[in-house]
């Protein structure tokens, strides 16, 4: 009798809220998305419209309604004005510690990148950089080197393509223009020596001339010896692969010291920062780079995330705005799926088990999926040329690893 009467209460106490998989979701449950970005000193220019774009796709999802309430919960990654590892690191600790986060937009650099995947790995739970292009961070060795806690799970995925293809494309960029002899120099950072090693490659392989490739000391405040020495070379363009604050903005500027202000300078997405035009002063005019991201003024999908954008922060989404409102929606949408099925709060395993099935969500960027690796399976990239202290685009493509 004690048995047959014990049934029905264990069957009620699972209808009300006990089941394995999570509790029963409250009305109004609010769920966290944790954002981690460089968000104070020179890097805040690239954080900062970063992170509105995240806003914005949080309060969109709000106004829609559902079953779930979202919240940012932003945190900087830079130190003393430059985005930092170890504080990244720490940043992840924060999030991981806190059960309502059930994923992570982030972060904008490589190298903290780098710092970050162990721990989420560990953890479970999702991470979408908007930015991250490093191809370490997905594939080759140093890529299983950082999932040691699971091999065989992937928590990490980025919207944008990786250096293979902006690396490839830059070379193509100074081909077109028609450099065949340029000096590369990098600042010696995940992201910064990456992309430049890639670039020589593709440049070479293309039949352009290598003149040398020298790395940036930390915190390197005078070029001028290094720039003497390039000038020496006669290049038809520098190229640059890192930061505007890991010294891409000087090395520029202090070009006109050196008499070399005619020489063209190329870079990756690491130069398209509105720092960069403010460091290099007038010096920014005449300057290319790649982004890796498509440029969102000519995609018909993101007419409605251009108005709303502006009308609510007053001026321009920036380079990697649109891909962390679209890392955004990813989990967002992963979020929904999961407590509109079961009527529980989502756990993370279940999101990270949603975001790894998403394929062809509409976002502002054109349709988004992930391929095994995590890399996204758009692999569109954009050219753009400094005139009169303003980007001009020039024009997009779009390249396959």
């Amino acid at each position: 009798m004690r048995f047959g009467r014990l049934v029905p209460l264990i069957l009620s106490l699972a209808l009300v809220g006990g089941n394995l998989a999570g509790p029963v979701l409250a009305a109004g449950e609010t769920v966290k998305i944790g954002v981690d970005l460089p968000m104070s000193g020179g890097d805040a220019s690239n954080g900062i419209p970063t992170n509105n774009g995240v806003v914005l796709a949080i309060d969109e999802a709000n106004a829609k309604g559902g079953p779930v309430k979202f919240q940012i919960y932003t945190l900087d990654d830079a130190v003393q004005g430059t985005h930092d590892p170890a504080q990244g690191a720490q940043n992840l600790k924060t999030f991981i510690a806190d059960a309502a986060v059930l994923g992570i937009v982030g972060p904008f650099n490589s190298n903290v990148a780098q710092a970050e995947i162990p721990l989420s790995n560990d953890a479970g739970l999702v991470q979408i950089s908007p930015s991250n292009t490093n191809d370490g961070l997905t594939i080759g060795e140093n890529a299983k080197k950082l999932r040691a806690s699971h091999p065989d799970v992937n928590s990490y995925f980025r919207v944008c393509t990786r250096d293979q293809n902006q690396g490839r494309a830059g070379a193509q960029l100074a081909k077109t223009l028609g450099f065949k002899k340029v000096y590369i120099v990098d600042d010696n950072e995940t992201y910064g020596k990456g992309l430049a090693d890639v670039f020589e490659t593709a440049f070479k392989t293309g039949g352009g001339s290598v003149l040398g490739h020298d790395h940036l000391t930390k915190n390197q405040q005078d070029f001028k010896a290094l720039l003497t020495r390039i000038k020496a070379t006669n290049p038809d363009a520098i190229y640059f692969g890192g930061v505007t604050v890991s010294g891409g903005g000087l090395l520029r500027r202090q070009m006109s010291d050196t008499g070399m202000a005619s020489v063209p300078y190329i870079g990756g997405d690491g130069i398209s920062d509105e720092e960069f035009i403010k460091v290099a002063g007038t010096m920014a005019n005449g300057a290319y780079y790649t982004v890796a991201a498509p440029e969102t003024s000519k995609l018909a999908s993101a007419k409605s995330f251009i108005a709303a954008y502006k009308a609510k922060f007053k001026t321009d989404p920036g380079p990697y705005s649109a891909n962390a409102y679209a890392a955004a929606l990813v989990i967002v949408d992963a979020v929904k799926r999961v407590a509109k099925a079961s009527g529980k709060t989502p756990t993370r395993a279940e999101v990270l088990k949603e975001v790894q099935a998403t394929k062809g969500l509409a976002t502002p960027i054109g349709t988004v999926g992930f391929d095994k690796n995590g890399d996204t399976t758009n692999g569109v990239l954009s050219f753009y040329k400094i005139v009169n202290g303003k980007a001009q685009f020039i024009n997009q493509i779009n390249l396959k690893t």
